[in-house]
């Protein structure tokens, strides 16, 4: 009996992964077919300042992950390969987000960041993200609607983003304001929850609280982290614009940004990959409704995601090698002689030094 819910979450899951293929992927692909000749046409002037784009998107997320760790400093370097693993892993698993968020957290974690500030700052990230977003897709439905009219899609958007803000600004309030009467509950649940001790989850609920408190109290910080989601988010968006403009058309910014938001807030529902085949079956009809050809909008979507999505996979693998050997990794430098040695020789007596110790 313990196996059904199981096979029903995959059986859901693949359903979800056939319906999202039929009814967003291959219309698509079939449409690409038809605009291949368009290629030969397209700006690589400015399909290379698409990526430029994107390049800088990626940054301003790794400044964005910086502004929420501090006071701790870590290298920006490390910051941007540790986000590219990061994203390498949730681009190629299902519902990757929370394996991605696992892995930086290790290795956040084994950059010295204390794990329960490293907890706070990948939420803090993560969820003012995706408030920024909202506001953005907000912004680009107020424009739109009175000059394009109504979707039901923008209902679908507008509501998962009142229900993350809401969610969001209730667990402050719990946390920030109501924290006593909170720790109460979260004693009360470990009392009666296997190996899990009541000072234990009480002590790391203070210390995500505390941490908490002091980010949303950090007005400066709060603003920089502010800039850095939206310059993220822009600098994405731009990328697109420009990939559509490169194959001869250039869209109505308004349409552009409901057309990016409506695809990016409806991608952060866990059916594929990021969004995988969501992103693209939402992004190239709404940019058609808005005006844009349709074999240049599905061209410029698939090149914009070849950036966006495909080229992270490799890079963050590379990234994520690169943080595990070679100078420039997490692992200190006695810890990889260490490994190279193999375990220690037990016959050695104790106190007494080994041959190669000895050697110059």
């Amino acid at each position: 009996m313990a196996r059904i819910p199981k096979t029903l979450r995959r059986l859901v899951t693949l359903l979800l992964l056939a319906a999202v293929v039929e009814y967003l992927v291959l219309p698509q692909l079939a449409g690409a077919r038809k605009a291949l000749h368009l290629v030969s046409t397209a700006n690589l002037w400015l399909a290379l300042a698409g990526v430029g784009l994107e390049v800088a998107s990626l940054l301003a997320y790794s400044k964005l992950t910086q502004a929420v760790l501090a006071p701790h400093r870590i290298g920006f370097g490390n910051v941007t390969r540790i986000n590219l693993a990061t994203m390498s892993v949730s681009h190629v698993v299902p519902g990757g987000t929370a394996a991605g968020a696992s892995l930086g957290y290790r290795l956040l974690s084994e950059s010295g960041v204390p794990k329960s500030d490293v907890g706070v700052a990948l939420a803090t990230q993560g969820v003012g993200s995706a408030v920024v977003l909202n506001l953005f897709l907000w912004v680009g439905l107020l424009v739109s609607i009175p000059l394009r009219g109504f979707s039901p899609l923008y209902v679908t958007a507008a509501v998962l983003g009142v229900l993350l803000i809401g969610f969001v600004a209730a667990l402050i309030v719990l946390i920030t304001r109501g924290e006593e009467r909170a720790v109460r509950v979260l004693r009360a649940v470990a009392r009666h929850t296997p190996l899990v001790k009541e000072d234990a989850a009480e002590r790391v609920f203070r210390q995500i609280g505390g941490r908490l408190r002091e980010l949303t109290s950090d007005r400066s910080l709060m603003v920089r982290a502010g800039a850095w989601a939206a310059a993220n988010w822009l600098l994405d968006a731009a990328s697109l614009w420009v990939f559509v403009a490169a194959f001869g058309h250039r869209p109505s910014i308004y349409g552009l940004v409901v057309a990016y938001g409506l695809a990016n807030v409806l991608a952060a529902i866990p059916i594929t990959p990021s969004g995988l085949g969501v992103v693209e079956g939402v992004l190239a009809p709404t940019l058609v409704g808005f005006g844009s050809p349709r074999g240049v909008a599905i061209l410029g979507v698939l090149g914009w995601r070849l950036v966006n999505f495909w080229l992270p996979i490799p890079a963050g693998a590379a990234a994520y090698l690169s943080l595990r050997v070679g100078p420039g990794g997490l692992l200190r430098p006695e810890e990889l002689q260490r490994l190279a040695e193999g375990p220690p020789d037990d016959l050695d007596a104790p106190g007494t030094a080994s041959s190669s110790a000895s050697a110059p």
